[in-house]
């Protein structure tokens, strides 16, 4: 059962520090925009750089990977070090390797740019959730968490339409340079706002040998899901997975985890947030293949409709942590989960007929819900970490998160593949996203009955 920390500030921190919430938002928009704009691109990045789109697909997966391998070793590094000089060098680094890939002459300058990237993008990552919960008091911190929550989501919808827009008046290399303005503002911020002092820690051997195991264990269930529609037997390759995070597990970074896992109890929120997380991405990649193969809408037309989601998620967004830190974290991300599974339901039985009306307003349910449910469910993990674990605690729920957005395309594939692709396939796929989400909300309600920790303290005169 996870018990939330309610304590009253520290003295000197009455003041709650919003522009660094926003800059977890700004940071969180700008690492999910990269993790899925670089996907539209390439076929023109093929072309321009005269490669096989097998390789130029590295673009993409030269990022992504390094992110999922780093997150749990940058976030036992990151535990205790000073803030400042940690963020302010991983944005400096994110940006100049945005640049690097823009200007790159060749597939190799350009993989070896993003690799690099994915390195920098992986603290980013850890220090968004550390940067919302701890710039406000504890009683807003569900709302602080909201706001990355909210926009780093809406930055994985609006990649691809982004992209297809900068392709098609500006090329390729215009994708990587889209977020450098976003960087400035951010490194802006973090100058302005952050304290001074302080320096990072080096990594150390134990680190990178733990995200070697990790990248190897999750490149191993990646691999298994996509090459399974065309061979079946490839989902085998899914259990060599085992030894690699077993080795982890033996070792101090993976005994640091479930640590906290085990001491904060959020084990089973992290759960959720990876089953959420899998129904969305899942969700999004069938609806987008629906409505252009079978049913023949323009990428335009699927584009507008798709953006029913993102839309009502970013509308409430900011009302889950209002609702949350009035009524409790566990209940209104419990409830949240449970609107995005109706909507999810809904539409398992899409028919070969149905107008994009029909799709968009069960989208915008499940927006809804993703909202109400996102920060709720990030200030769980964060408020039941101990102090001096909040970037291991960070860690532990972004690659939760990015794992799912990296697991649902893939198990949305096998699913379609194995079910005999078509109509079939779609529904199949839908009912394993759905399936996903519902899971989501008995972890999530676990505690609701038993414990009132999840409701906020009332101030005096409130």
């Amino acid at each position: 059962m996870t018990t939330e920390r309610t304590a009253p500030a520290p003295a000197g921190t009455e003041l709650d520090r919003w522009p660094l919430v926003g800059l977890a938002g700004l940071l969180a928009f700008v690492a999910m925009l990269d993790l899925n704009i670089v996907t539209v691109a390439v076929p023109k990045i093929a072309e321009g750089l005269g490669v096989q789109p097998e390789t130029a697909q590295w673009a993409g997966l030269g990022y992504q990977l390094p992110v999922v391998a780093l997150l749990l070793p940058v976030g036992r590094w990151l535990d205790g070090a000073a803030l400042r000089p940690a963020l302010l060098g991983a944005l400096t680094g994110f940006a100049l390797c945005s640049a690097a890939a823009a200007a790159a002459p060749g597939a190799g300058w350009l993989i070896a740019a993003r690799i690099a990237q994915g390195c920098f993008a992986a603290v980013l990552f850890v220090l968004m959730p550390v940067l919302a919960a701890t710039a406000v008091r504890p009683e807003l911190r569900a709302r602080a968490m909201s706001v990355p929550a909210t926009l780093g989501p809406l930055g994985a919808v609006t990649g691809p339409a982004v992209g297809g827009l900068l392709l098609d008046h500006l090329g390729w290399r215009a994708v990587f340079l889209v977020k450098l303005p976003l960087c400035l503002a951010a490194l802006v911020l973090a100058h302005r706002h952050l304290v001074r002092g302080g320096r990072p820690r080096r990594p150390d051997r134990r680190s990178l040998a733990d995200a070697a195991l990790i990248g190897a264990a999750v490149g191993a269930v990646l691999l298994a899901f996509t090459l399974a529609p065309d061979a079946p037997p490839w989902l085998l390759l899914a259990l060599a997975a085992g030894p690699f995070a077993a080795l982890w597990l033996r070792g101090p970074g993976g005994r640091t985890v479930v640590a906290v896992l085990r001491d904060s109890g959020t084990a089973p929120v992290n759960a959720a947030v990876l089953a959420v997380a899998s129904g969305f991405a899942a969700m999004h990649y069938l609806i987008s293949l629906h409505l252009q193969r079978d049913e023949g809408v323009s990428a335009t037309a699927t584009g507008l409709t798709v953006l029913a989601f993102p839309a009502a998620m970013g509308l409430a967004g900011p009302l889950g942590g209002r609702l949350a830190d009035r009524f409790g974290t566990r209940p209104t991300a419990a409830a949240g989960a449970a609107v995005t599974a109706l909507g999810l339901l809904l539409l398992i039985p899409i028919g070969d007929h149905w107008s994009t009306g029909s799709i968009a307003w069960r989208l915008a349910l499940a927006g809804l819900g993703m909202g109400l449910y996102g920060g709720p469910s990030q200030a769980l993990v964060m408020t039941a970490a101990p102090p001096d674990r909040m970037a291991t605690a960070g860690s532990t729920v972004q690659l939760a998160r990015s794992l799912g957005f990296a697991l649902g395309p893939a198990l949305a594939t096998a699913a379609w593949g194995l079910a005999g692709r078509g109509g079939t396939g779609v529904r199949t796929g839908l009912a394993v996203a759905a399936a996903a989400a519902c899971l989501a909300v008995p972890l999530l309600a676990a505690g609701v009955r038993s414990s009132r920790s999840g409701l906020p303290r009332r101030r005096s005169g409130s």
